[in-house]
């Protein structure tokens, strides 16, 4: 027998995805939220997402360098996180806290957790909520879709479509809101480009639907018990952006069927109970960082028993 046999670890299998690669196709599918954000609020907006990937980028570079570790930025890990940090900030906000939002999500979280796969929670949502508590009011000024066009240089302030259904104000037509047509974050008005976002990421199997889907379904299911419009309440604030690429995170979300199903359901009731009886118009961030704790947990609970293993009820 001349054949070698060789004795390896698992995974034995292996699909030929890289993180790269991965990392690349989330990038193709953030393309068109990018693109609408700059037709709704101009170039300022591209502007803040070269800060923020800038941001990312070098806080990454410098983390690995301190910490005497490998480069690891070819993986297009930290560009991403660049990206999901700008969509989640308004485009009047100052570029020097917007790059201080990349220093936190690069760093503190991810870096200092052992990086990549290390983080228990989304960087990019836990820099946000990190800016929020540091910079209230800068991260609470929405723009007008199209007020470049006015013959202004600076942004034309309004209110947020949250903030004018907590006060019963007049929310733009469904077709506005769907176009992306209304106040808010950078990449989180257009719900059409995020849904196809979300389309090319499930026909690339980069993310499982079970998360987004429950996620929504949820939210919706909550809100017309609740007596509030579940259209409304989804194509306002940042329920598609949330639910499509960042509840789906690898490191932060559960690996079992079950645990996705019960993550999607903890985040829709959590961003719905927060919307409708918080303090706060929004509970995406809120939300799916809670659900990103109580994920060990919920692992632990939904896994499943290893095949031959005999049950603890039979042993007694």
């Amino acid at each position: 027998m001349t054949e070698k046999l060789y004795v390896s670890p698992s995974p034995h299998l292996r699909s030929g995805a890289t993180t790269r690669k991965l990392m690349g196709d989330v990038l193709i599918a953030l393309i068109p939220a990018a693109v609408a954000s700059v037709i709704i609020f101009g170039v300022r907006a591209l502007m803040i997402l070269m800060v923020t990937v800038v941001s990312c980028v070098l806080s990454e570079y410098i983390a690995r360098k301190l910490m005497k570790r490998d480069n690891t930025i070819p993986d297009l890990s930290a560009v991403v996180t660049g990206v999901l940090l700008a969509f989640n900030l308004p485009v009047s906000i100052n570029p020097l806290i917007a790059a201080f939002g990349g220093v936190v999500a690069i760093v503190v979280v991810k870096q200092m957790f052992g990086g990549i796969g290390m983080n228990f929670v989304n960087p990019a949502l836990t820099a946000r909520i990190v800016l929020m508590a540091s910079f209230p009011s800068q991260m609470s000024v929405w723009s007008e879709p199209f007020y470049y066009l006015k013959g202004s240089a600076d942004a034309i302030t309004t209110a947020s479509p949250l903030n004018q259904m907590a006060n019963g104000g007049q929310l733009p037509s469904l077709g506005a809101l769907f176009l992306g047509f209304r106040a808010g974050c950078l990449g989180e008005t257009c719900a059409v480009a995020l849904i196809l976002g979300g389309l090319y990421l499930a026909f690339r199997k980069v993310i499982r639907v079970e998360i987004p889907l429950c996620y929504i379904g949820t939210a919706l299911l909550f809100t017309w018990i609740l007596g509030q419009n579940p259209i409304e309440h989804l194509l306002t604030g940042g329920l598609l952006l949330g639910a499509i690429f960042m509840a789906t995170d690898y490191a932060t979300s559960p690996l079992t069927m079950k645990g996705r199903i019960i993550f999607g359901v903890g985040c829709g009731l959590l961003t719905v109970l927060i919307r409708v009886f918080g303090a706060l118009p929004e509970g995406v961030s809120f939300s799916i960082i809670i659900m990103n704790i109580l994920v060990p947990h919920i692992e632990r609970l939904t896994r499943p028993k290893p095949f031959g293993e005999e049950a603890r009820h039979e042993k007694a």
